[in-house]
């Protein structure tokens, strides 16, 4: 029987539950007998090399790879659903290969952060949500108000991290916060 693939994005700041939630869907898939294959960029060593774990300490096996490409590379020919963590640090090729895989009949589930430190768009993550059939968006809680946090403040030395500071700094609440817009800070001087 052919299944219809398709392609369902999770997207959210830091603290909002993005892996938590793939997660829940990795092991209903599980429960439903199909055949699950996770994926993780190598650069996300947060909290263990070779599985994806939330913020919560949940985790699932999966395969760390350095590259979009390595996904077909490694992809299993009785593999029904497909999980992506930190989809953001992936290359630009993941949008072609998860088009391919929906088309093939495959589920492909995705989590990322939707913007940077600095509230812009992230990486390839916005091309994959308007590919997407399936988009949510999670917030998190604010750590200044408590209010819904839709943003991810990078914080040095205690301090909201400069404009100018690199994209990509791999770390959890001990560089990031999760804040609403109105507290979140970008300081351009």
């Amino acid at each position: 029987m052919q299944t219809i693939g398709r392609l369902e994005v999770i997207v959210g700041s830091m603290f909002s539950g993005k892996s938590e939630e793939l997660l829940r869907r990795l092991r209903r898939a599980v429960i439903a007998r199909q055949h699950v294959q996770v994926f993780k960029p190598a650069i996300d060593n947060r909290y263990s090399e070779t599985k994806v774990a939330s913020h919560a300490r949940n985790f699932f096996d999966a395969q760390v790879i350095n590259c979009a490409d390595d996904i077909l590379r490694l992809l299993r020919d009785d593999t029904t659903v497909i999980g992506i963590d930190e989809v953001q640090f992936l290359d630009e090729t993941i949008i072609g290969i998860v088009e391919s895989l929906a088309d093939r009949g495959i589920r492909v589930i995705m989590a990322g952060l939707d913007t940077d430190f600095r509230g812009e768009p992230f990486g390839v993550v916005p091309a994959l949500m308007a590919r997407a059939e399936q988009v949510d968006k999670l917030s998190a809680i604010c750590t200044v108000c408590g209010e819904p946090a839709t943003r991810t403040q990078r914080i040095v030395n205690g301090k909201p991290a400069h404009y100018n500071e690199p994209i990509v700094v791999v770390g959890a609440s001990e560089c990031y916060e999760a804040r609403c817009r109105k507290h979140h800070e970008v300081p351009r001087d």
